[in-house]
């Protein structure tokens, strides 16, 4: 299962509802999910944030679900 789809379902929440808070289709957004579009770097830092995770956690690079600490450096 597409991660996207598996934390998306996690918070009980439709394609319509994510879609919405990053300013997209549902379309556009169900493309994410079925892997059929790259997600552009803006709109993983929202998901990201949005789920409060990490990009990685997203991308299948790390299991783990919990964000990783802000940098002090901007």
């Amino acid at each position: 299962m597409n991660r996207l789809k598996e934390i998306r379902e996690d918070n009980d929440l439709l394609q319509k509802d994510i879609a919405k808070v990053i300013n997209i289709s549902q379309r556009g957004y169900s493309h994410y999910e079925t892997e059929d579009s790259n997600i552009p770097v803006d709109i993983l830092k929202k998901l990201a944030n949005y789920y409060n995770t990490s990009i990685d956690y997203l991308l299948y690079q790390t299991d783990e679900r919990k964000p990783y600490p802000k940098s002090i450096l901007k």
